[in-house]
């Protein structure tokens, strides 16, 4: 059985969003995805997303997210005005194997099948318990979803040095506090710090 693991870039105060075109730039005429201006994600951030992803067996994403990196990853893969890091994110991104959660489409490309229906939190369950290794979630939302079932296992927090004081939390709501234990830390030149979390039983 896989574990599945929320992977997010978050602030002190535990958001991830200021609001909803965060991780949106202009460039010319054309919106290209971007990491949001209070998130330092510089050469040394993306080598250890590069090494994260590399990990993962799947990748999970709700269909706001896959957009967001569908946007550009597959177009940064081979593109050589980028530097290394970048292209290798693309590359990786783009050929592993994904799946995205949605209602309203209904196919994707770049190695991507699509789960949605009403029975998607079950359809997540089950290749959850056929697949070997870690499975990366993205997406708050469907991090909420799959908490609430009992089905996220950890937290992969990149945690930035910026206080936002609103905007979209981790989670879209908590029935319970939910109870953690770290599992590994490291600090960045930059300021950010790496925690990953097991999650635990809820607190009654």
């Amino acid at each position: 059985m896989g574990r599945t693991v929320y992977w997010v870039n978050v602030s002190l105060d535990g958001y991830i969003e200021l609001s909803s075109d965060d991780h949106v730039a202009e460039v010319g005429d054309l919106a290209e995805a971007a990491p949001p201006e209070w998130a330092r994600i510089d050469e040394q951030v993306y080598g250890s997303f590069n090494e994260q992803l590399r990990g993962l067996a799947l990748m999970i994403e709700g269909r706001v997210t896959y957009e967001m990196l569908e946007l550009h990853w597959p177009g940064a893969a081979n593109d050589p005005s980028l530097p290394a890091h970048l292209r290798e994110f693309g590359r990786i991104w783009t050929e592993m194997p994904k799946v995205m959660v949605s209602r309203t489409r209904s196919e994707a490309d770049h190695n991507t099948r699509v789960v949605g229906g009403d029975d998607a939190i079950e359809q997540l369950a089950a290749l959850r318990d056929e697949t070997d290794g870690a499975i990366g979630v993205g997406g708050a939302t469907l991090a909420t979803q799959l908490l609430e079932a009992g089905l996220l296992d950890e937290l992969l927090l990149y945690v930035h040095p910026a206080v936002l004081g609103t905007g979209r939390p981790m989670f879209d709501r908590l029935r319970t506090p939910v109870l953690s234990d770290l599992l590994d830390a490291r600090d960045f030149d930059n300021g950010v710090s790496l925690r990953r979390y097991s999650v635990g039983r809820s607190q009654t």
